[in-house]
């Protein structure tokens, strides 16, 4: 009883996870998605996701929801047709757009997972990285490096920070891992070590203000 007690725990409560709303052509892509979904469970972690059915994202949202946990997906209304073509689990938040779509799943997370995905789950992984490195927020942000996947990624970060424009200690904001439970460990431990020049505080408030702004566009 004692070893499940120290399994279950978390700092986290809710998790973002970005990923594809394809499942990609190699069933490893799948089986990242489904054991993701397992390990947010074993951790009694609740989801957050972009909200689609199909794909990556269906996978997980169907596997943490099977399990017992909490799934909130936030869509931009004007998606749902082509994100949402099967049965959806959980809740569904329509918003406005694709920026108060991140801003919302941001808002009501701990941390973010990637799991493979196209130019969607590569913008949504990198505006949080920057937002953790000018200080707007300082959440875990990991990416699951199935079968290498990230790799090119990986390298185009290291040479960044080779070539003067990403310094050391901000290279440490992303985490990475070749499999879920791996990486859900890591972002456990994980402590950040870089500066940020944005004061969150005042960050936050802006985007309460544009999220009543945008909820009485959605409204009309």
């Amino acid at each position: 009883m004692e070893d499940n007690k120290v399994v279950n725990s978390s700092r986290f409560k809710r998790v973002c996870v970005f990923c594809g709303s394809s499942s990609g052509k190699r069933n490893c892509y799948r089986d990242a998605a489904l054991e993701l979904g397992k390990e947010l469970v074993s951790r009694r972690l609740d989801l957050v996701y972009g909200g689609g059915s199909v794909g990556l994202m269906g996978l997980v949202s169907q596997e943490v929801h099977r399990g017992g946990g909490h799934v909130l997906g936030i869509i931009p209304r004007t998606l749902m047709k082509k994100e949402i073509t099967g049965e959806t689990v959980g809740d569904v938040k329509p918003v406005a757009d694709m920026h108060q779509r991140k801003a919302e799943m941001a808002r009501h997370s701990d941390c973010f997972i990637a799991l493979p995905g196209g130019y969607g789950t590569l913008e949504e992984l990198l505006e949080v990285i920057t937002w953790a490195q000018l200080g707007i927020h300082d959440k875990p942000v990991g990416l699951i490096n199935v079968d290498g996947y990230y790799d090119y990624l990986l390298t185009f970060l290291d040479k960044a920070v080779d070539d003067g424009f990403i310094k050391p200690s901000q290279r440490n904001i992303i985490v990475s891992a070749p499999t879920a439970r791996e990486l859900v460990q890591k972002l456990e431990e994980y402590v950040p070590m870089h500066d940020g020049v944005v004061a969150k505080a005042r960050w936050e408030a802006e985007q309460l203000e544009l999220n009543s702004s945008l909820q009485i566009e959605i409204a009309r």
